[in-house]
């Protein structure tokens, strides 16, 4: 740290008045925010490891020159283990964004223009960045090639696929790697490959302007890796749909830049870059949760286990890779995404129970039976929205119906006269909901119950399951509710959902997906 201040010292002419760590993620490098007694402040940082930094420094100076938004190199020590930079604020993209997450994925206007304007960015980063550029001063390799993606695969292997249980042919496996490997290389497109493109690797000036950092790792490589690693992060849950929004974005911006393949071309090798990159990260998973025994990359899991779901349900005919295929769908259909057991809890009769059996039986319980229901056809679940003033809606399946929930306690838009004629699926109504934030909340319970209550209707083969909200009027909080939850379940689970707004007399069938979708 001494020699950090020094460093400060020599570039600014006199001490910093203060200092204050930063915390630095997953990076074994220290950053500091030092401050002068005027109060402007820089970034101090301190690595580890010279080439690294090197990299870093390089890349930065390189990448102002080009007039491109990141963090200004004013002073670096000789060895290059310490260095400053301008200080690009406390907000990051992944901190603008903690609400639609918090939501599971429900990004208001706002945070969607941001992401809007971050991925439009990402084509000039990517291609104006590559002019002149000297890949020999990448790090740790100048290009991403074939013994890098067998490296990634293979990490996959040993760290998440063998301790699943799973049992594969090794050489098999090996065979689709490499012609997996070879396929992604093949794009020979002048590029920066970003390589961490991610959300806390975006820093949001006081106009919301994206800048980047963290690109130390960066190389020549497929534009199509940033876009997947962005995109399908399994912490952000993007929807298909803001997804399929941002793909477009990014390759309409993509076309001032470099001639680019049709968007039918386009789409069918990004999926191979999801694939790959959603691979990836279950490897460095596995590895931080199964052996290091890290909490918050065992909770990470699940949601990039549904990336790989949805992946292979939208695209698995498609992957020239049988053998690959085949083991990928025996993984995904596993009961539990955490592979390695939790310590079981034990009852007061001495009986353990475990989350991976959650239906095993006492022996006194005898054998189980079976609904009448189970295995008659494909899950198709009712979402109504209803005025309790005109009573609960009928249930026509034969079952007495399904939950109920009552959106009454949440702030209605019903009493502003803006929104009186209008209803939930009116822009100005949702905006009104989404601003005050009391139906998010609500809901996020919601999607709670509902998840466990679909996952295991579809588990046990039953055909019906109903959901209905009521208000006041049937107009405002429970035609926004009903729709949002049915988007949510279709988008998740790909099932038939068959929407009812009664009292507007709306109805709305989002179909069962298949896997040509």
């Amino acid at each position: 740290m001494e020699k950090l201040i020094a460093l400060y010292e020599s570039w600014h002419g006199s001490k910093p008045v203060g200092t204050e760590a930063i915390a630095a993620g997953g990076s074994n490098r220290q950053y500091y925010r030092i401050v002068d007694e005027q109060g402007k402040s820089v970034i101090g940082v301190i690595g580890t490891s010279r080439d690294e930094n090197h990299a870093f420094i390089y890349l930065a100076r390189h990448f102002t020159r080009r007039q491109l938004p990141v963090p200004q190199i004013l002073a670096a020590s000789d060895d290059e283990l310490r260095y400053l930079q301008t200080d690009l604020g406390h907000t990051s993209l992944f901190d603008a964004l903690a609400g639609g997450r918090e939501a599971h994925g429900r990004y208001n206007e706002q945070e969607k223009s941001l992401l809007r304007e971050t991925i439009r960015r990402l084509p000039d980063m990517q291609m104006r960045g590559a002019r002149e550029l000297d890949w020999t001063q990448c790090y740790p390799q100048p290009e991403f090639d074939e013994d890098s993606v067998l490296f990634d695969l293979n990490y996959f292997k040993y760290c998440f696929l063998k301790p699943s249980g799973i049992d594969f042919h090794e050489l098999k496996l090996e065979a689709n790697f490499h012609l997996f490997a070879r396929d992604l290389v093949s794009d020979t497109t002048d590029c920066f490959m970003y390589r961490d493109f991610q959300a806390r690797n975006v820093m949001l000036d006081s106009d919301g302007s994206p800048h980047f950092i963290d690109f130390q790792g960066g190389r020549r490589g497929p534009y199509y890796y940033d876009l997947a690693s962005f995109l399908w992060q399994a912490s952000a849950r993007y929807p298909n749909k803001l997804r399929r929004e941002l793909v477009v974005d990014y390759y309409n911006s993509l076309k001032h830049y470099t001639e680019v393949p049709s968007m039918h071309v386009f789409a069918r090798r990004l999926a191979l870059f999801v694939l790959f990159r959603t691979l990836q990260v279950l490897g460095a998973y596995g590895f931080r949760g199964y052996f290091e025994r890290k909490r918050h990359f065992l909770d990470s899991i699940p949601p990039a286990m549904d990336n790989l779901r949805e992946l292979l349900r939208l695209n698995d005919r498609h992957f020239p890779y049988p053998y690959l295929m085949e083991v990928l769908r025996e993984l995904v259909s596993q009961p539990c995404y955490s592979h390695i057991e939790e310590p079981a809890l034990t009852r007061s009769d001495g009986y353990r129970i475990t989350e991976r059996n959650v239906y095993a039986a006492n022996p006194h319980d005898g054998p189980a039976t079976y609904s009448k229901y189970d295995g008659k056809g494909p899950l198709v679940v009712r979402v109504y929205s209803f005025s309790y003033r005109k009573g609960l809606p009928s249930d026509d399946s034969g079952n007495g119906g399904g939950y109920v929930f009552d959106c009454r306690a949440t702030h209605n838009p019903g009493r502003y006269e803006p929104y009186k004629t209008l209803t939930g699926l009116d822009e100005p109504v949702i905006r009104f909901l989404e601003d005050d934030g009391e139906i998010l909340q609500f809901l996020d319970s919601v999607y709670k119950l509902a998840d466990a209550h679909v996952s295991r209707y579809i588990e046990r083969g039953f055909t019906s399951l109903m959901f209905s909200f009521g208000c006041t009027g049937g107009q405002h909080r429970s035609v926004y509710s009903a729709q949002h939850l049915a988007q949510h379940i279709h988008d998740k689970y790909g099932v038939e959902v068959r929407i009812c707004h009664r009292e507007q007399g709306i109805t709305q069938v989002l179909p069962a997906l298949n896997d040509d979708e």
